[in-house]
């Protein structure tokens, strides 16, 4: 079965990231999960938001690493500690680290879904930020997060030891599918507003896909 993953949640209910469209998307009625994405406040504590400041969601002119967590959590940017305790356990996690993490990250992470969990993945379009998860949470599976796929990309992939790759859904066909399927990869896409874009994706095989608006509630 492909997971289907509310992008950021379910922004139509609450900012994108913010704990009440996360809660909004992980609880959907043909949701698997979420995806979302996590940054370094100004005193290290990871924080779930997207963007590296809060002019585009929040309509401030603020940069993320030039505020503490207490002084984001009024904007709704929580924290990532209280978004992993407030979603529900069987929800499946698609964490995307938007920079690198620090042991904060690693800590949150295990404590909060394992050592080795079933239903949650890293991901990040950063190599160097795969590599300091797997060095500090070595059995979190992680995906690398690509625009195209390619041989070289798989070689990356695989160079990093990740369990998968997540790629913007055009590049998946069925001979990348294929291609991530020899080199024993999984294969996600990312990101989905058409339920008929959704069921193709389904028909060909990717592990999961990040949804917003109609695929999220078809």
């Amino acid at each position: 079965m492909t997971l289907r993953l509310a992008h950021r949640g379910d922004w139509r209910v609450g900012p994108e990231n913010g704990l009440r469209a996360l809660l909004a998307g992980a609880t959907a009625p043909r949701s698997d999960g979420v995806e979302f994405d996590v940054l370094l406040a100004a005193d290290g504590t990871p924080v779930v938001i997207h963007d590296a400041d809060l002019r585009r969601v929040q309509g401030v002119d603020a940069a993320v690493a030039e505020l503490t967590a207490a002084e984001l959590a009024p904007y709704e940017v929580p924290a990532l500690v209280t978004v992993l305790d407030a979603l529900p356990s069987e929800a499946f996690l698609d964490v995307e680290l938007k920079v690198r993490p620090n042991a904060e990250v690693a800590r949150v992470l295990v404590g909060a879904r394992g050592e080795e969990p079933e239903r949650a993945v890293v991901s990040s379009f950063e190599p160097r930020a795969l590599r300091a998860l797997a060095d500090m949470a070595p059995g979190w599976p992680r995906w690398l997060n690509v625009v195209a796929l390619s041989d070289p990309v798989i070689a990356a992939a695989r160079d990093l030891g990740c369990a998968g790759v997540s790629a913007e859904w055009h590049a998946v066909t069925p001979a990348s599918v294929r291609l991530c399927r020899r080199a024993g990869l999984d294969l996600a896409a990312w990101t989905v507003r058409r339920r008929p874009t959704f069921d193709r994706l389904a028909r060909l095989g990717v592990v999961a896909v990040c949804v917003e608006a109609a695929a999220l509630d078809g």
